[in-house]
């Protein structure tokens, strides 16, 4: 879960330079990042033994898709086209608290103090480097009425997300997760495909440069294929609310780049932020399992 949500960290930073070309709008990206990934994990598919998938387990994936990929990605794109980027990152925290509340109701586990206390440390230390960051930026609001939607939309995709890692936390161990996400970006691919075919048509791809060609390869490659396999992995182990509290390594991973490339420069507060985000998931991470307070009891 670290690996795949530093690598998450870079989707920012890279698609923003992609973006600044004005060839590749969101939806294309999206696009292309989904069937890039779909006929990735297709490839790899080959190489392994077959794997045949029963007809329930097929409708399973495919409501699993809706919400791990095609939701939540759709819904985060729009609402950041709609909403402030300040906004839009501020709910993005929001994310590990749908997993404890999600992962409460449906697999009964506890909520337990440290719980809190660690998805509240990470959440304040997220912000700190999000409203940090937004304060040198250019701030350009969009519509009221409008921006309400977008955070609306972002706020709607964290919780997608947050049901797919709780809902869907044991079907991972059925099959491998080759065959678990050459159908779930199958299938997201297939939903995906009606709105953006125009845009697909439309972008002029002879204008495309090294470095944005570059930018989709490493979004398609590492952002999407790797950083998905590493996903379900984590997912299997992980308890829902732990897997969930890596979601705030994205922020971090994103102000180191910024710093790097003399975006952002590096303080105190920055510091602070990665200390409260890091002792967060240290927290949440020891907390009790329901199988221990279950094993206290009864003794």
């Amino acid at each position: 879960m670290f690996g795949a949500n530093a690598i998450w960290g870079l989707m920012s930073p890279v698609s923003k330079l992609i973006m600044t070309g004005g060839v590749i709008s969101p939806l294309v990206m999206n696009d292309l990042r989904v069937g890039g990934a779909m006929l990735l994990f297709w490839f790899t598919s080959f190489f392994q033994k077959p794997e045949h998938v029963n007809h329930k387990d097929m409708i399973t994936l495919f409501f699993a898709s809706l919400f791990a990929i095609v939701l939540n990605q759709g819904c985060f794109i729009w609402g950041i086209h709609l909403s402030s980027p300040t906004d839009a990152s501020i709910i993005t925290t929001s994310m590990p608290l749908w997993a404890m509340i999600l992962a409460a109701y449906i697999l009964k586990e506890p909520i337990t103090g440290k719980k809190v206390l660690g998805i509240a440390c990470g959440a304040e230390g997220a912000l700190l480097l999000i409203l940090g960051s937004s304060s040198n930026a250019q701030n350009v609001s969009p519509a009221k009425n409008m921006a309400i939607w977008g955070d609306l939309l972002v706020l709607f995709a964290q919780f997608c997300y947050a049901f797919y890692i709780v809902f869907y936390k044991d079907f991972g161990n059925k099959y491998s997760l080759v065959t678990i996400m050459k159908w779930l970006f199958t299938y997201s691919f297939i939903c995906v495909l009606p709105f953006s075919a125009n845009g697909l048509m439309a972008t002029q791809w002879k204008n495309l440069t090294l470095e944005t060609i570059g930018g989709i390869t490493f979004i398609v490659i590492g952002i999407t294929f790797f950083s998905y396999m590493l996903i379900v992995i984590g997912q299997k182990i992980l308890r829902p609310t732990v897997a969930g509290m890596y979601n705030y390594i994205q922020p971090i991973v994103a102000c180191i780049v910024a710093i790097y490339w003399g975006i952002e420069s590096f303080n105190f507060t920055k510091v602070v932020a990665v200390i409260l985000v890091f002792g967060g998931v240290y927290l949440v991470t020891i907390s009790k399992k329901r199988s221990d307070i279950e094993k206290a009891t009864n003794q």
